[in-house]
């Protein structure tokens, strides 16, 4: 058994991939259009595994966007997608300076949650040991769910 991809359903494609692709940091890596079934799939891969996921060796974030309008129930109920990094302030302070909410802050050094423009929970950790804690992140309250 291999673990391929997770998918993700998604109200607006543009808004979205402009979370996941120019603030997360995700590359698409394959669009699937389907004119019959009246959807579009796009996917994603994080930056180190753009080459493998090109050859499907590595688990994809999967897209769908639905052409006919759909109301989708909380994000929450989907559960997570989860993305190591190499410095989880920095990461942080990126995805704020870009207007994302940092809905749990790293303040452990270790663990961070934000979410995307249909409120599916991102989880983002830090590679390795925890970084040291630091301010403004260590006293910094949650913001919403995460």
């Amino acid at each position: 058994m291999e673990y391929l991809h997770t998918m993700v359903r998604v109200t607006d494609l543009n808004q979205s991939l402009d979370f996941y692709c120019h603030k997360l940091g995700l590359v698409e890596v394959r669009r699937i259009e389907n004119e019959i079934g009246r959807y579009t799939l796009v996917f994603l891969a994080a930056p180190g595994d753009v080459d493998r996921a090109i050859e499907f060796k590595t688990p994809l974030v999967e897209l769908t966007y639905n052409w006919e309008p759909e109301s989708y129930a909380s994000g929450r109920n989907f559960g997570h997608l989860a993305f190591g990094v190499e410095d989880i302030y920095a990461t942080c302070e990126r995805l704020m300076k870009a207007g994302v909410t940092i809905n749990r802050p790293p303040r452990d050094g270790y663990m961070a949650f934000v979410r995307s423009p249909d409120n599916i929970s991102i989880e983002i950790l830090q590679k390795g040991e925890p970084k040291p804690a630091q301010e403004p992140w260590a006293s910094m309250p949650n913001t919403g769910m995460w």
